[in-house]
């Protein structure tokens, strides 16, 4: 036996890893992020702030000034605290390390976002997925009998979900939290919420198995890589010992601290991302043989008419056009055909769909 099969576990060896392709010349939308910047003047009074920051010092574990500031900007209810890391997928992980029992398993949709199958494998946890229905909504019943059969320590649910886009019913998903009771947490996933105007914020009070879960990332903030979670005192008091001491880095605390004192702007750009949104999937839907899901979150999910435009052909001829959207339809049977795309600036919508109306015509073309 090699070295790697000595010492790395099986169910290691067998992942791949996430890949992240090289954006570099591309139009990008295929990581759902905002695409506009900070106004020049909060840029420049931002850039001070920085150069301000002791970067010879370790941050200050508590981020007692940076949690006040998530809890009174972002609606965490009154009296809860906040758990940070270092953007949601540290969380996720915080959460697989802390509920890794022997022979415990996570349970969530499929499709959905795959950090959660990802580092349930990577703390030794099973993964269990239950399938959508055809139109992505919940199929309560199928998660009721799997949670029976189970008895998941995490329920992941996203809202809206990653990567078709939609909302789930929040009686399903407020009745899948009661069946879950005290065997596991319910993780509401709001990694979308600006471009959702709904939220479980406020029912966490109620559900004490309940989590929400959020970043600052699709807020106009993803490189910072900041997320946030709440819950009760005594289920964060638990996941905070597996916390690293230092998981949010000065430069992350004092930007983050800054913008939240200007969180309208950022919130005026997810409103304009709506609008762009609504006129993205108006154009996209008029096009012959594209169908637009409804979506909640700053991203489109369409899946073309398979016998005229293979998705794989049309997603090349958009590299070949150098915009870069995410081919998901091999990600699961329900998602076949589909393609993601970013909602962006309306200078970058237009190129994606002068782009796409190409490379239509090119696969339908060349199609037999």
């Amino acid at each position: 036996m090699s070295l790697i099969d000595n010492i790395i576990r099986p169910e290691v060896r067998a992942l791949a890893a996430y890949h992240v392709p090289d954006a570099s010349g591309f139009v990008k939308l295929d990581a759902m992020e905002n695409p506009y910047h900070l106004p020049e003047d909060l840029r420049t009074e931002l850039g001070q702030r920085l150069a301000d920051v002791a970067l010879n010092r370790y941050p200050v574990p508590s981020y007692s000034r940076l949690k006040e500031k998530i809890r009174s900007k972002l609606g965490v209810p009154q009296g809860y605290d906040v758990v940070l890391g270092n953007g949601s997928d540290e969380l996720i992980s915080m959460l697989s390390v802390a509920c890794a029992r022997p022979g415990a398993k996570v349970l969530a949709p499929t499709p959905g976002f795959v950090m959660y199958a990802m580092s349930a494998k990577f703390a030794g946890l099973e993964f269990v997925g239950v399938p959508l229905k055809p139109d992505f909504s919940l199929d309560k019943a199928a998660m009721l009998a799997a949670i029976a059969e189970h008895k998941p320590v995490i329920t992941y649910l996203a809202y809206p979900n990653n990567p078709t886009g939609n909302l789930y019913d929040a009686g399903d998903m407020e009745d899948i939290a009661r069946a879950v009771g005290d065997a596991g947490v319910v993780v509401i996933d709001e990694a979308y919420q600006p471009f959702a105007e709904a939220s479980f914020m406020e029912r966490v009070p109620a559900f004490p198995n309940m989590i929400v879960m959020r970043t600052v990332s699709k807020l106009g903030l993803a490189g910072i890589r900041l997320g946030y979670m709440t819950a009760q005192a005594d289920l964060l008091q638990e996941f905070d010992k597996v916390r690293p001491p230092y998981n949010v880095n000065v430069l992350t605390q004092a930007a983050a601290e800054f913008v939240l004192d200007h969180v309208d702007v950022l919130d005026a750009q997810a409103a304009a991302l709506r609008t762009e949104r609504s006129r993205l999937a108006q154009a996209l839907s008029a096009i012959d043989g594209v169908e637009v899901f409804p979506s909640a979150a700053n991203f489109l999910l369409v899946r073309l008419q398979s016998g005229r435009h293979p998705a794989d052909k049309v997603f090349a001829g958009l590299v070949e056009r150098k915009v870069l959207i995410k081919n998901v339809g091999k990600m699961h049977p329900l998602l076949e055909n589909c393609l993601r795309i970013t909602v962006s600036t309306p200078e970058e919508n237009k190129l994606f769909l002068d782009a796409l109306a190409a490379s239509l015509a090119s696969s339908s073309s060349t199609h037999p």
